[in-house]
C-alpha cells in the first residue's frame, strides 16, 4: 500500500500533529500556525487547511473502520438521538447526531429539512452501518416516530425528561469548535468537518472522570501511539 504522504516534503509526524490540533481543539487555522512556528515548524494556515482537508478524512475513515468493527461485537443497548440548528450563509441547516449508551458519538448527518424523509435518512444511514439498537431515546419530534414505524421498530422509542441529555449534551464540543471557526460556509463543509470531528472525538475521549490519574495516562499514551500508526 503507497503511503499517502508519498508527495510530501514534511513530516507524516508534523501533519498528524497539525490535523490533530486542528480538528479535536477550537483553534482558528492561524491558531495552529502560531502554535506550530512555535515549536519551530515553519507553516501557513492555508498549508494546515489543506492538510486537513486532504488527511482528515482518511484519518477519520480509518478510525471510523476500527471501531464500527468493534462496535459490531457489542450489544447496542441504547442510542440518542438529538438534531441542532445550524446557520449557513443565513441558511438554517440541522446537524443530527446518534450517540451510543457510553457516550461513543456514532454519526452525524446534516439536513436541510427536519421532517420525515430527513429523520428516516439519518437513521437508516446509522443502522446501516451499527446496526439495530434495543432501545432509541428522541425528543418529542414528531419526525422521529414516523421514521421509526416506517423502519418497523417504533416501539422502542423512548421520550421523556431529561432522559436524552447524553445526546443533548454531545453537541457541546460541535458548538465550541464552531465559535473557533467563526461559522460554517457549507452544507458540505459542514459535513466533512463533523465526520471527522466525531471520530477524533470517539479516539480521543478517555472519559477521564471515570478512571484514576494513572489509568488515565495509559490510555491516553495508547491512544496518541495508535493516533502516530494511522495512514502509514
Amino acid at each position: 500500500m503507497k503511503s499517502p504522504f508519498r508527495y510530501f516534503k514534511t513530516s507524516p509526524e508534523v501533519i498528524r500533529l497539525a490535523v490533530m490540533m486542528y480538528v479535536r481543539y477550537p483553534l482558528s487555522l492561524r491558531q495552529v500556525e502560531d502554535l506550530l512556528d512555535e515549536r519551530g515548524i515553519d507553516v501557513s494556515y492555508e498549508t494546515v487547511r489543506a492538510w486537513w482537508n486532504r488527511f482528515g478524512p482518511l484519518f477519520a475513515a480509518e478510525i471510523r473502520k476500527r471501531r464500527v468493527a468493534a462496535h459490531r461485537n457489542w450489544t447496542q443497548w441504547r442510542w440518542h438521538l438529538d438534531e441542532v440548528f445550524v446557520r449557513i450563509n443565513g441558511e438554517t441547516r440541522y446537524l443530527w447526531r446518534a450517540v451510543d449508551h457510553e457516550g461513543e458519538v456514532l454519526e452525524c448527518f446534516v439536513t436541510r429539512k427536519r421532517d420525515r424523509k430527513a429523520a428516516l435518512k439519518f437513521l437508516r444511514r446509522a443502522m446501516k452501518r451499527y446496526g439495530r439498537p434495543e432501545a432509541v431515546v428522541t425528543d418529542r419530534l414528531q419526525s422521529y416516530r414516523s421514521a421509526m414505524e416506517i423502519i418497523g421498530n417504533g416501539e422502542r422509542q423512548l421520550t421523556g425528561r431529561w432522559l436524552n441529555n447524553r445526546a443533548e449534551n454531545s453537541h457541546q464540543p460541535f458548538r465550541r469548535r464552531e465559535r473557533g471557526m467563526a461559522k460554517f460556509r457549507s452544507a458540505k463543509s459542514l459535513q466533512k468537518f463533523t465526520s471527522i470531528q466525531l471520530s477524533l472525538h470517539n479516539h480521543f475521549n478517555q472519559e477521564r472522570h471515570l478512571y484514576n490519574r494513572r489509568t488515565f495516562k495509559l490510555n491516553r499514551s495508547a491512544a496518541l501511539a495508535e493516533w502516530r500508526q494511522l495512514a502509514v
